[in-house]
């Protein structure tokens, strides 16, 4: 679960080939508690397909501490459960953490003031006609993950829980799903046998199940997901999971994995800045892995979480163009496989008082996924460089089956021959359009030209007016050091670090290209590149070589020179 508290996340043989035939669902015709009578006797992966678009309520009533707002989100409110729905959501995964609610042994009982508050949450989202996801989450890590070494106290606590909450949802909607674990593991407590963790995963799903199915009323047919070990989609993973799905043998089941990306590009490592093919394919392997193991043999699978890695540092961690078309393919493929998706969002894309999109670009696509696909283009940057003589250019488009019918500026409509020309699937921008948008000489973005095509999201290209940047001579320490640097207009994609005697330096030493964000950050505000205490942990004294690659296609060299707590820092 992607979480930042915010600022904090977690990551991530043969099985026996089986038909799991799915029965139909229980029909929904008698009275019960939020019930909806128009989803009358559907079998599981029907359900599931209802459940397609999810968003997920992160860093809420899952946040370590004294209540919902102690990784800085504001309480819940009925007005965000709605306008969830209003955005075309159809289910809400609440993840929740118990631990601090959950009182001493033999009986865990969980303080009913939560409880109460955990119900009202659910209705409210049951109320706005949502499929709705809990679970336990946290706790996967604060205390679940130390069962080997403390199995009693760990699943005597876990079955309590589990108890109370099956006996308090007992007879609310079957719209209502119970999800085992999140993101399971027992590394935390020491466990470094993945065997022995998959028999104990096992032990507490099969506890899982008995208790829910035992509470009766609802719980004996209502949907229960089961996650891999850490929600990994790798193959051993899922086995074992089909494994302890096939033994339960109940049609009611449904399967549950995350993803946040191909990892180099996920968190912009290892030169890896585009969306380019290694990335594609991770999404194209993991998927039909998932649809192999799950789909095809008769169990739904809800993806509960998915994004990109680096956005535990900052959204802005990909550059915006490969971030949407990164999202338009994910969200495409996973259509093609029948897979409903959970955004994971811990506040940083839907505004949780205002009610609109940090990022409008990266919901209008993905939205548009929801139901078909979208134009996108080799890159959104069009880059100008001041004194040189401005030409036309050219980018490849990805049309993914539609047809291009306008571009915009500021409103107005450019004119094919003139201002732009389209040669099957390449645009070309006109010399004489890119003088007229950058001539006022200022630096940075000086127009925003919006393609818009006969489906799909709207595409948007970004006029870049730039000069070569400047960096200047600095001193600092391994606490506290930042470049002076003139962007002109400029963006950074990546850094490279290296020792000025041979080899890479700073962490994850295997590539030279450094981790956007968590070894460097840009500041365009501040005029400034920092370079982070994480970065220096890991260099040994002596001269250091950076190289900052900008998206313009600029290289500029920076020589470092570290001598215990002081750093010197100079140009080239």
């Amino acid at each position: 679960m992607l979480t930042i508290n915010l600022n904090k996340k977690s990551i991530c043989s043969l099985a026996l080939i089986v038909s799991l035939v799915i029965s139909l669902f229980p029909s929904y015709a008698s009275a019960a508690k939020h019930e909806h009578p128009k989803h009358p006797k559907k079998n599981l992966q029907a359900y599931v397909n209802d459940m397609q678009p999810g968003w997920n309520l992160g860093n809420s009533l899952d946040a370590v501490g004294a209540d919902e707002t102690a990784w800085g989100n504001p309480r819940i409110t009925k007005a965000l459960i709605d306008q969830i729905a209003a955005q075309g959501y159809k289910s809400i995964r609440i993840p929740i953490t118990w631990s601090n609610h959950i009182g001493s042994g033999p009986s865990y009982a969980i303080d009913a003031s939560y409880l109460d508050r955990v119900e009202e949450v659910v209705d409210w989202a049951l109320d706005a006609d949502l499929y709705v996801l809990i679970n336990i989450h946290h706790d996967s890590w604060l205390w679940i993950s130390h069962m080997e070494n403390n199995r009693n106290e760990v699943v005597a606590k876990y079955n309590a829980v589990w108890t109370q909450v099956a006996q308090r949802f007992r007879n609310h909607s079957n719209k209502l799903m119970f999800e085992s674990v999140n993101e399971p593991r027992f590394s935390d407590g020491g466990t470094t046998d993945e065997s022995k963790a998959f028999q104990m995963l096992d032990e507490l799903q099969t506890s899982f199940h008995r208790i829910v199915r035992g509470s009766g009323a609802r719980n004996a047919t209502r949907p229960l997901v089961l996650s891999t070990l850490e929600a990994s989609p790798t193959q051993a993973r899922m086995n074992e999971l089909y494994n302890t799905m096939t033994k339960l043998n109940d049609a009611n089941l449904i399967a549950t994995v995350h993803y946040y990306g191909f990892w180099p590009f996920s968190v912009n490592i290892a030169g890896y800045t585009r969306f380019e093919t290694d990335t594609r394919n991770d999404i194209d392997q993991t998927f039909n892995h998932v649809y192999n193991t799950f789909i095809a043999r008769g169990i739904p699978v809800i993806l509960g979480e998915y994004g990109l890695l680096g956005f535990d540092q900052s959204t802005g961690v990909i550059e915006q163009g490969e971030k949407l078309k990164f999202f338009e393919y994910l969200t495409h493929y996973l259509k093609q496989k029948n897979i409903t998706h959970m955004l994971w969002d811990n506040g940083q894309h839907f505004k949780r008082t205002a009610f609109t999109w940090s990022d409008p670009e990266l919901f209008n696509i993905m939205k548009a996924g929801w139901s078909g696909r979208s134009s996108t283009a080799d890159t959104d940057l069009i880059f100008v460089k001041k004194g040189a003589v401005v030409q036309d250019q050219s980018i490849p488009l990805n049309l993914n089956g539609n047809a291009l019918t306008e571009i915009r500026y500021n409103g107005q409509r450019l004119v094919a021959g003139q201002d732009y020309t389209l040669n099957e699937n390449t645009i070309t921008f006109t010399s004489s359009l890119l003088s007229r948008l950058t001539s006022s000489g200022q630096f940075g973005v000086n127009a925003v030209l919006t393609a818009k095509f006969n489906r799909g999201a709207d595409w948007s290209f970004r006029v870049v007016y730039h000069d070569t940047p400047v960096l200047r001579s600095t001193q600092g320490t391994t606490d506290s050091f930042s470049i002076p640097a003139t962007f002109n207009g400029d963006q950074l994609a990546t850094m490279e670090a290296v020792y000025a005697s041979g080899g890479n330096a700073g962490p994850q030493d295997w590539t030279s290209f450094k981790e956007f964000e968590y070894t460097f950050s840009p500041s365009y505000a501040s005029h400034e590149i920092k370079l982070k205490p994480v970065f220096f942990n890991e260099v040994r004294d002596g001269e250091v070589i950076l190289k900052f690659h900008f998206w313009s296609g600029e290289v500029i060299s920076y020589n470092l020179t570290k001598n215990g707590s002081s750093v010197t820092g100079s140009t080239s």
